[in-house]
């Protein structure tokens, strides 16, 4: 399982122009998920994103995290962050779970998360969605499970 964590000051996803999850200050979670990931493996990731100490404190180092901020996280499914390009130009997405295996660890993730106190918004799963975001400062990390 994998995140692309970015800390953001707003975030929104839609869906055919509407907004179905917003966020204000916080982190913006796309997940990816592959074949042998299973609810362990979402919980041991929410516990990762949920105490990931990117928010600054007062003497400005990144020593905070969301339960320490109050911020908020929007959950977005992120097939492509299995992507493999390493042999030519049109990327392979063998490495993603299929959606019947993908959809229920990404709702257990997002309960996971929720467990920890943490404000979460989603977009929904297998849907066309465009994603909106100001990514603060910019940081943004790659998270794996």
């Amino acid at each position: 399982m994998r995140a692309l964590v970015q800390r953001v000051t707003s975030a929104s996803v839609s869906i055919a122009g509407a907004v179905v999850g917003a966020i204000d200050s916080g982190l913006c979670v796309l997940v990816g998920i592959t074949h042998d990931d299973d609810n362990e493996v979402a919980a041991k990731l929410a516990g990762k994103v949920a105490n990931l100490r990117v928010f600054d404190d007062d003497g400005g180092a990144m020593n905070r995290s969301l339960l320490d901020t109050g911020g908020a996280a929007l959950v977005v499914s992120q097939f492509t962050l299995y992507g493999d390009t390493a042999r030519g130009r049109r990327p392979s997405w063998i490495a993603a779970a299929r959606p019947e295996d993908a959809e229920p660890l990404i709702e257990e993730f997002t309960r996971a998360l929720q467990g920890f106190g943490v404000h979460v918004e989603t977009g929904r799963f297998g849907a066309d969605m465009q994603v909106a975001l100001v990514n603060d400062g910019p940081v943004t990390l790659l998270l794996e499970a």
